[in-house]
């Protein structure tokens, strides 16, 4: 009884938390959705910021409030198309390649601390932003075949590695160095 007591709680602290770093995303992306570079399909997104963040630090439930910020942003905007469910699964997998990398498959614990370290997460974060591109792409061109493809994949490639770079990294090292976060690696907690 006690362990199932101890499950729901977990349930709900991750729910919760999963709610709260959604309204983060939203209060970040929401005032820049008017800066379109192909309206109704990509804009210019600063919110990318917090793609490796919750990642490294928020695990699964920052990856689902990615994914849900995402598509709410999708629907506010009057963005919402059928190429918002690849966006769905390109918002959920971005920060997922940093929770899997830095809890699966790095050696090492997470901290930006080292020229080395750093290398790791720039490559981290451009294979993310391959990844997203490569997701999107085909379906923004199923659903509109006119959209230039190129424009569409540069954009979302560089929103996918500018933000997290200049803003992402320093932001996460405020959270580790000066804030005491934890990231969720293999010596780190869970949120």
């Amino acid at each position: 009884m006690m362990a199932e007591n101890t499950s729901r709680s977990n349930v709900w602290k991750q729910c919760a938390l999963t709610g709260v770093l959604t309204a983060v995303y939203l209060l970040i992306a929401i005032p820049f959705k008017a800066i379109s570079v192909i309206p109704g399909f990509t804009d210019i997104r600063p919110v990318m910021l917090l793609k490796p963040v919750y990642g490294v630090f928020f695990g699964i439930p920052g990856c689902v409030a990615f994914a849900i910020g995402n598509l709410i942003g999708d629907i506010i905007s009057d963005s919402l198309r059928w190429s918002s469910i690849a966006g769905v699964a390109a918002n959920f997998l971005g920060p997922f390649f940093f929770y899997f990398f830095w809890k699966r498959i790095s050696k090492t614990p997470f901290s930006l601390r080292t020229g080395k370290t750093l290398l790791t997460q720039l490559i981290v974060i451009v294979a993310s932003a391959v990844m997203e591109a490569a997701v999107l792409l085909p379906a923004v061109k199923l659903v509109d075949p006119k959209i230039d493809g190129m424009l569409f994949a540069v954009t979302v490639f560089l929103n996918g590695t500018m933000f997290p770079l200049l803003f992402g990294i320093p932001l996460m090292i405020l959270m580790q160095e000066e804030l005491g976060f934890k990231p969720i690696t293999k010596e780190g907690g869970s949120p």
